[in-house]
């Protein structure tokens, strides 16, 4: 063998080991001991990849409003699940969404999006377990 094959298959090794690392396992970001219910008007739903985050300011008790993120699967099976970035299954803006999911670890304003509640009552569950077994 070539030290240009060699080369060639470092290169590729490389490259094909950078995507598994970027993915985290799901439970080391989220407590799956913290349960949450969270309700707000949605800023906004980005369709983006890896994983899709839905944007809601929940007013707190003292009259403040803070924005949590939720993460949630990719724009692709966000579109195979009904959902869309506009028209016909698009979220709507400033319209009153619960999600259940799970909590940073962190303590931040963010979680795992397990279930979407829409203002009608529909839900659409995202999420049915960690893949990495936690």
């Amino acid at each position: 063998m070539t030290t240009r094959f060699w080369g060639a298959a470092a290169a590729l090794a490389v490259l094909l080991a950078v995507p598994a690392a970027a993915h985290h396992a799901v439970a080391a970001q989220y407590d799956m001991q913290k349960p949450i219910e969270i309700t707000g008007a949605l800023k906004k739903m980005e369709f983006i990849n890896p994983h899709s985050m839905l944007h809601l300011d929940v007013k707190n008790s003292d009259g403040t409003v803070t924005t949590w993120i939720f993460q949630t699967t990719n724009a692709g099976t966000l579109r195979q699940r009904g959902l869309a970035r506009s028209g016909p299954g698009s979220l709507e803006p400033g319209a009153t969404y619960t999600v259940r999911g799970y909590a940073a670890r962190n303590g931040n304003p963010m979680g795992f999006l397990r279930t979407l509640v829409f203002p009608d009552g529909r839900e659409m569950v995202f999420w049915f377990g960690d893949p990495n077994g936690n």
